[in-house]
């Protein structure tokens, strides 16, 4: 999602063609699937001078009474999320450097 994908060229090193990868199909487990909100955040970002810091919390607050998510069960996904969030972070680092 934060990672573009590798080139032809890429690709042809390690024997591959781009129609060897299926991008769309992508497995989530049950007991992550409230998680996958974070697709419906990824534009909320906080933003500085360096690049994005973190997500919009009230956003994604948002979004989980949007789509009915417990009350109960909001602060173990904003967990996962955040686990998401500090993945995508690092990418956009790495990315940027």
């Amino acid at each position: 999602m934060f990672t573009p994908p590798p080139s032809k060229e890429e690709m042809a090193a390690f024997g591959f063609k781009p129609e060897d990868f299926d991008h769309e199909a992508v497995e989530i487990w049950a007991c992550n699937w409230e998680a996958v909100l974070f697709g419906a955040v990824c534009t909320q970002w906080r933003v500085a001078f360096g690049g994005a810091t973190g997500l919009d919390y009230a956003a994604v607050k948002a979004v989980m009474d949007m789509r009915d998510i417990a009350h109960e069960r909001q602060p173990e996904i904003l967990c996962d999320i955040q686990m998401m969030e500090l993945e995508a972070l690092a990418v956009m680092r790495e990315r940027n450097t």
